[in-house]
């Protein structure tokens, strides 16, 4: 399974990396594919470390603005023109999206694609790893507007909240063993 990462670039305290790590180590272990942002800097290098590491396949997805922080052991990495397509190109190689801890790029890229998933423009499963609380925030803004009517479609269809990794590539897993076997 490709799974997308998003994530932050900044060099960030343990009690951020040693989760990421642990998911990512996950991830290699699975036997899944990381399709990311395509940097060694910050979280972004620490999590493509760990999955390389661990057997993963590394798909970096790069804005040529960030070419100079591009990771070197990936096993592909594409260019893009701008920020806009490089998210159109992490979606579209993602089976399921992983948001790990991150600022306004996260931010960002996360709400585009719950808006994109609320209009029916893709189904792919949205789990955001909910490092020590850092979602709580974004959780309960997330359900008021689904409790004043803002969100067409339930919550936890939109958007999962993980306690940690393993649980994190487990609701992914799920929801795609899910479609798998409504259509079957």
């Amino acid at each position: 399974m490709n799974i997308t990462v998003f994530c932050s670039a900044n060099d960030l305290d343990e009690r951020y990396t040693v989760p990421a790590r642990e998911f990512a180590r996950t991830l290699g272990e699975r036997g899944h594919t990381l399709v990311w942002g395509g940097s060694d800097a910050g979280l972004m290098g620490v999590v493509a470390d760990e999955a390389k590491a661990a057997g993963a396949k590394l798909v970096g997805i790069m804005v040529e603005l960030l070419a100079h922080k591009a990771y070197q052991g990936a096993d592909e990495l594409v260019s893009t023109a701008d920020l806009a397509e490089r998210k159109a190109q992490l979606l579209a190689r993602a089976d399921a999206l992983v948001v790990l801890v991150g600022g306004v790029g996260t931010l960002d890229e996360v709400t585009e694609v719950l808006e994109l998933k609320k209009h029916g423009l893709h189904d792919k499963p949205v789990v955001l790893l909910d490092t020590d609380g850092f979602y709580d925030g974004l959780r309960t803004q997330l359900r008021r507007m689904e409790q004043e009517g803002f969100l067409p479609r339930p919550l936890d269809e939109l958007v999962r909240f993980a306690p940690d990794g393993a649980t994190a590539l487990r609701y992914a897993e799920e929801a795609l063993d899910g479609e798998v076997s409504a259509s079957a």
